[in-house]
């Protein structure tokens, strides 16, 4: 039997777990639990479609970062040329006034000496008729030319302030331009950069592959009911479907990022390749194609017209018909004519 010293050692026990027990309910209540978050589950690795999309996002971000780079070196280049013609049009005008500063200092120096030029001066030192018109007329043809060189000096000077302002402008504008080339240069440098590794990715990812599931990814040129021939015997050549009349020509090439043909594409290289066949010339990257030609709502569309997807129009091809768009993919994925379904339509563009 317990001796009470027991049985009070005992009941304090009993005691402490109890309030234990309680403290633990206190702190993990119903809110603490509705507010506890999950553990972080591990990122998913990248599939092949994430990884490809992205390379040509950076794709055609790249294109369009050259052609940034292109207009603003032809902006430098176009302003160096105003400099250099600028300052030949002032090196002109301050020859003009070397030339005339002597009689300028003369004409100058007589009015500084009280010197007299004018038809009073002429009548009150005249001896005779004669001699006052003879004097009459000097002083005409003297006055005459001083006036004419006073004008030509004072032209010659706003010529050359005028020229030395206009260079000094457009040689600002050459340092603006050639800044942002700068700007974009780097720019240009950072996105080849992580094209590169992208590409590697995905080649990485679709070596991956077995040649099966190589083979389900490429898939059928055409989709299924899809007539070539009929397609090609009703286009018109010279017009946006002899575009794609040529662009048909291409089917099963591979898809090349930064490539322009013929021996690969990639979606806006394919796209500019099929017009110049028709003698346009359309700008390199999807986002500039977006910002070209004519707007056409997808219920006009006519063989030939240029399509976009996604938000930020990052995808290209050319219309062909029946909902179908004819397009270089993406890696692993020749040239080929899909059901426009398959993609975020982003908008049309005829030219």
């Amino acid at each position: 039997m317990a001796t009470p010293t027991v049985k009070r050692v005992t009941r304090s026990k009993r005691n402490l777990l109890a309030a234990a027990a309680c403290a633990v309910c206190l702190l993990v209540s119903p809110a603490t639990v509705a507010n506890a978050q999950p553990a972080a589950e591990p990122h998913a690795k990248p599939t092949l479609e994430d990884l490809s999309r992205e390379s040509e996002q950076t794709n055609e971000a790249l294109h369009n970062a050259q052609i940034d780079f292109d207009a603003k070196t032809a902006a430098q280049h176009d302003a160096e040329a105003l400099v250099s013609s600028h300052q030949d049009a002032l090196a002109r005008a301050q020859a003009a006034l070397a030339q005339l500063k002597p009689s300028m200092d003369k004409v100058a120096n007589v009015n500084y000496q009280g010197g007299r030029t004018n038809r009073l001066f002429a009548v009150m030192v005249s001896d005779s008729p004669q001699q006052l018109l003879d004097q009459m007329s000097a002083l005409d043809i003297i006055s005459a030319d001083t006036a004419r060189q006073v004008e030509l000096f004072k032209q010659s000077t706003a010529d050359a302030a005028a020229a030395e302002e206009a260079s000094r402008t457009a040689a600002d504008t050459a340092r603006a331009a050639a800044d942002q080339a700068k700007v974009i240069s780097d720019d240009l440098q950072a996105k080849q950069s992580d094209l590169q590794g992208q590409m590697a990715e995905v080649i990485a990812s679709f070596n991956a592959l077995s040649s099966n599931e190589q083979a389900d990814l490429a898939g059928s040129p055409l989709p299924p009911g899809f007539d070539l021939t009929k397609i090609l015997s009703n286009l018109i050549p010279g017009s946006s479907s002899g575009a794609l009349q040529a662009g048909l020509t291409q089917i099963g090439k591979p898809y090349v990022w930064g490539a322009t043909g013929p021996d690969g594409f990639d979606c806006s290289g394919l796209v500019v390749w099929a017009y110049k066949q028709v003698g346009k010339t359309l700008p390199r990257s999807s986002q500039a194609q977006a910002a070209g030609g004519t707007p056409i709502d997808q219920k006009d569309l006519q063989p030939g017209d240029v399509v976009l997807f996604y938000p930020d129009a990052s995808h290209v091809g050319l219309y062909a018909g029946n909902g179908n768009v004819l397009h270089a993919s993406t890696f692993g994925v020749p040239v080929k004519v899909q059901s426009m379904a398959s993609f975020p339509f982003y908008g049309a563009r005829r030219y």
